[in-house]
């Protein structure tokens, strides 16, 4: 009697590659409508951009606002990669504020990333996620390494999260401030996490160092 052959549900090497792809596309499709639309667009919008059904796009992603945090947060994560100059993150308090620093200045290093901003500034909600949401690691560790307050460091991230929100507003959806003036204010804002005025000054002598972007 011939042996049966394993039935399994994992799906072949060739079958999760074709997903993987498929679903890198649409990442980048969602990348592009926050760019020319934002975080407001429809379904049928995305799945035009994407050249797909919005039934294919359900395949995917439960709905259109987990592709596009997906999307944003890909982005936000290659961004963060590039601010630390070959740094790990969190490796020191003057790797951290240097990174962040740079957000104000995204638009001359990565224009198309600072279009993205410019659209998803729009809906605070969904761009809060996005600055603390990664954040709150990085500064947890510091706090560890007792190079910031961590003193109710559930609230201080909070304020410190609308703090940059809030900058990063005003420099690249507003233009209320450049990106100098923008740090003169983003120095003040230091003060949440305990640091004396000297360190502030110390952190903000410090001249940015930018990558050149591929």
């Amino acid at each position: 009697m011939p042996a049966k052959k394993k039935v399994t549900s994992e799906p072949s090497g060739r079958q999760a590659a074709y997903r993987a792809r498929n679903r890198l596309g649409l990442l980048k499709a969602g990348q592009q409508v926050l760019a020319e639309i934002g975080p407001s667009a429809t379904i049928e919008q995305l799945a035009g951009y994407a050249q797909v059904s919005p039934t294919t796009i359900y395949k995917y992603f439960p709905n259109k606002d987990v592709l596009f945090a997906e999307a944003l947060d890909q982005m936000w994560r290659e961004w963060v990669v590039w601010s630390y100059n070959g740094a790990a993150p969190a490796s020191s308090l003057e790797a951290v504020i240097d990174s962040a620093r740079k957000l104000f200045y995204v638009k001359q290093t990565h224009p198309f990333f600072g279009q993205v901003l410019s659209r998803v500034l729009t809906n605070p909600s969904f761009m809060i996620a996005a600055v603390k949401g990664g954040g709150v690691v990085t500064f947890q560790a510091l706090a560890k390494q007792g190079l910031i307050e961590s003193e109710d460091f559930d609230k201080r991230i909070i304020i410190w999260s609308y703090i940059l929100l809030g900058l990063i507003t005003s420099v690249h959806l507003t233009g209320e401030l450049s990106p100098q003036e923008a740090e003169k204010s983003f120095a003040i804002g230091l003060s949440v996490w305990g640091l004396s005025e000297a360190k502030i000054n110390k952190l903000m002598a410090r001249p940015l160092v930018f990558q050149e972007t591929k």
